[in-house]
């Protein structure tokens, strides 16, 4: 195995880390904001409301996420009203639409993540934050949206990776994102094993430290359900 060459293509592809960690960071952050929204309309009780979350949690979770970004990449374009409208500049742009339909696909997944972490909230916490006094907003920020949280982090843990993972389509509508360097720096030295193992070294670097971030905030929400020291017991 040539070290001097795995060497040369590790350092070529970790200048490419930055545009991976745009993507997943812009992504997570949009179609996490997106999924709150969509969740809150899946469980507002409006039927006309909660039928549009369903549609589109089942188009976004139902079709395959590479077609969607050849449908914003290729498709948005099409349409005139977006072509000469304010928006087009941004829209042209690969980065933009990479993120785009990254960030429509992860909220569809995300949204039900959090309708069952909603789901799991016990109705006697909410019956007893009320018998205090809470209502509204303020039950929501105190009492549900924290438990809910809690429950669904397992299985948005699991979303991240993915999401990370899934940046790599993003090489497909021409970002030169890790995925999208490796295999230009293939088509330029025919060396697949030695580019793609490094570029594999890279994100399972980048998911171990995801998961790790994931596993130590789910320990901060979860130090109620710890067994105190059993010093603080006898005391």
């Amino acid at each position: 195995m040539d070290i001097a060459f795995l060497s040369s293509a590790m350092v070529t592809l970790l200048k490419a880390v930055p545009m991976t960690l745009l993507l997943f960071s812009l992504s997570v952050f949009f179609g996490g904001l997106l999924a709150l929204v969509i969740v809150t309309m899946r469980v507002s009780g409006n039927r006309i409301l909660s039928g549009f979350a369903k549609g589109y949690i089942f188009v976004f979770r139902g079709s395959p996420l590479l077609i969607q970004m050849f449908l914003v990449f290729y498709g948005l374009g099409q349409f005139g009203v977006i072509r000469y409208s304010f928006l087009w500049p941004f829209l042209r742009e690969p980065v933009v639409c990479a993120v785009l339909s990254l960030a429509l696909c992860t909220a569809g997944y995300s949204a039900e993540i959090f309708r069952s972490g909603i789901r799991a909230v016990s109705p006697k916490e909410i019956e007893a934050a009320r018998a205090i006094g809470m209502s509204g907003f303020l039950l929501v920020r105190r009492i549900i949206a924290p438990i809910a949280f809690r429950h669904a982090l397992p299985a948005y843990s699991t979303e991240i990776v993915l999401m990370m993972k899934s940046t790599a389509l993003a090489s497909l509508v021409t970002v030169w994102e890790v995925t999208g360097v490796a295999q230009r720096l293939i088509s330029q030295t025919y060396r697949t094993m030695e580019v793609f193992l490094c570029a594999a070294v890279i994100y399972l670097v980048l998911n171990f430290l995801i998961l790790q971030a994931m596993a130590l905030l789910e320990h901060s929400l979860s130090k109620h359900r710890r067994a105190a020291p059993p010093s603080a017991v006898k005391a």
